[in-house]
């Protein structure tokens, strides 16, 4: 995810630059297209189900939920949207361009909601806000109001989603927008100085329409991740596609109904996709200059204006991130022996074994396709790679759906076969086992190792490949001796990423996993939906103690980025 946020801001289009295929590389070509064909499997098993009979019940739901599921996830693609736009744009204009108390602090602290996932914001604020909770009983203790003389809103509703994802999505585009700020040419802003230009005016008519197509990409990112979300718009009580296609598959049994309403939702996916990739195609790719390099001019600050800049960049960090780890804290520390008992550690075990399997399989996956990739850069090779790794665009839901119904008839097959031959029956071989939930988080965070692994494998010339070819060296040998331990920081890195993503991943666990085998963000959802928020909390702490990890690794890198005047060398 992180590398994914990071690659957006470059210009993909021409980061591959053609080349001929190596003689003798016909194996990996195979190789590669095959595998990036296997992780295609759930995208694909959606597609071809769009136009099997599902009887009556797609009436059904179109004649009843349907309208709902997308009026409702319509709402929440504006919102959200509107959110993360203001909020994302407006903090990464004032901690780029302008200096104000905190400005410093805040460039990295304004990434830590991103630790947190939506579903936790959403079990935390209301328990904070309710009736019997923290604010509103402060409240009438300064106020001496009691029931029913005072209104407050109820954050169990669509605008209660739209303002959790808003707080803890916005850093997606704070990441991608304050990049593009920060490559921006100084001459430009510089010149609309001189015209007199307010600091107002020159975000507006220069540093906006410049940072559109990382914006957009930013944009595109936090929707995405919107429409994937289940655990919010569950425990809120909104009905969204996720919700709809967990219901059909679990609660009426309808797999053809399931796999229809997941294409549909991918239907939302591909226009957001269309529209980040047209608004990438518009991008001026001409060079900007030798400002571009030199240190950005800022703007001082001062008085009311800057108090509130400090205010405006505070929030985000408070709501986002301090007050839920607080209030979580707070649960664990007062229930410890509850928070943190036998099924805890049951349930870390669990969580750590699927994240580092799926993480070392991602990695090995990625190196196969990128290596492949590097070996054959035709179409073929491209085009798979880029459909395979695309899974960190399609909702966990969807992805399950696309697993089970193929996994599910290989084992109804298989056993058939087996009664039929031998007399027994093989039960779940791939359904329901460890090895679906497995290869379902491979396919939704491939990209994050493939974009990872693709960067490092770029980054190393082909006279080395040449060389070692000249020694004798095969294309296996050339990868496990030379490229490897060449890119073993990022290789680390890929699997770290990929393992964070998955600990925090709900829908697709939720579906995928075995009978009686819970996670860390099963558990939370449990114990949540059963207003056991206390219980959950040291699971919930750990999941955001965890999502630290690439926000420790961005810190690091925003903190290495071009520097601004006032700023040390």
């Amino acid at each position: 995810m992180i590398q994914n946020l990071l690659e957006f801001t470059r210009d993909n289009l021409n980061r591959l630059q053609p080349s001929v295929s190596k003689p003798g590389s016909g194996l990996w070509n195979i190789l590669t297209v095959t595998v990036a064909l296997l992780v295609s499997i759930p995208v694909l098993t959606v597609a071809a189900n769009i136009f099997v009979p599902s009887g009556d019940i797609w009436q059904h739901l179109a004649s009843t939920v349907l309208p709902g599921y997308i009026k409702n996830s319509f709402w929440l693609m504006i919102g959200v949207g509107s959110g993360v736009f203001i909020l994302g744009v407006g903090t990464a204009w004032l901690v780029t361009m302008c200096r104000f108390p905190g400005s410093r602090w805040f460039n990295w602290m304004l990434i830590l909601p991103m630790a947190v996932p939506a579903y936790l914001m959403a079990y935390t604020y209301t328990d904070f806000l309710a009736y019997t909770g923290t604010f509103q009983s402060l409240l009438r203790d300064i106020t001496g109001w009691g029931l029913g003389d005072y209104w407050f809103p109820d954050v169990r509703s669509l605008g209660g989603a739209i303002l959790m994802m808003s707080f803890v999505f916005f850093p997606y585009v704070y990441l991608l927008t304050r990049t593009a700020f920060l490559e921006q040419s100084s001459s430009l802003l510089e010149a609309s100085r001189s015209l007199g230009a307010t600091p107002l005016q020159s975000f507006y008519k220069i540093a906006l329409p410049l940072a559109r197509p990382s914006i957009a990409a930013g944009m595109a990112l936090a929707l995405m991740e919107t429409l994937n979300d289940f655990g919010t718009v569950d425990y809120f009580g909104v009905q969204t596609f996720t919700t709809g296609i967990y219901r059909t598959w679990f609660g009426l049994g309808e797999r053809a109904a399931a796999a229809q309403l997941s294409a549909f939702l991918l239907l939302f996916i591909l226009i957001l996709i269309l529209m980040e990739r047209w608004s990438r195609s518009r991008m001026n790719v001409r060079p900007q200059g030798t400002g571009r390099f030199r240190r950005l001019s800022v703007y001082q600050l001062k008085g009311w204006k800057a108090w509130g800049a400090t205010l405006f960049c505070a929030l985000p960090v408070l709501i986002g991130f301090l007050i839920p780890t607080l209030i979580l804290a707070e649960m664990m520390i007062s229930n410890f022996s509850a928070a943190v008992d036998a099924r805890f550690f049951q349930f870390s075990f669990n969580t750590i074994l699927v994240a580092l399997l799926a993480g070392f399989v991602a990695l090995i996956t990625a190196l196969i396709m990128a290596y492949g990739v590097r070996l054959n850069p035709n179409l073929l090779t491209r085009t798979a790679t880029r459909i395979g790794a695309m899974g960190y665009a399609i909702p966990g839901s969807v992805i399950a759906v696309g697993i089970l119904i193929p996994f599910g008839w290989a084992d109804n097959t298989i056993d058939g076969w087996l009664r039929d031959t031998f007399g027994f029956s093989s039960g779940l071989i791939l359904s329901g086992t460890i090895f679906a939930l497995i290869f379902a988080y491979v396919v939704r965070f491939l990209a994050v190792a493939y974009n990872t692994v693709e960067a490092s494998l770029g980054k190393i010339t082909q006279n080395m490949d040449e060389a070692a070819e000249g020694m004798g060296y095969g294309f296996g040998k050339i990868l496990r001796k030379i490229h490897i331990p060449m890119m073993s920081g990022s290789l680390f890195a890929a699997i770290m990423l990929v393992v964070v993503d998955v600990i925090k991943e709900l829908p697709a666990t939720l579906i995928v996993r075995p009978f009686n085998f819970d996670t860390l963000a099963v558990q939370v959802y449990r114990l949540a939906s059963d207003e056991r928020l206390a219980e959950s909390s040291g699971a919930a702490l750990a999941i955001i103690l965890v999502g630290l990890v690439p926000v420790i690794i961005l810190s690091r890198s925003i903190t290495r980025s071009r520097k601004t005047e006032g700023e040390g060398k």
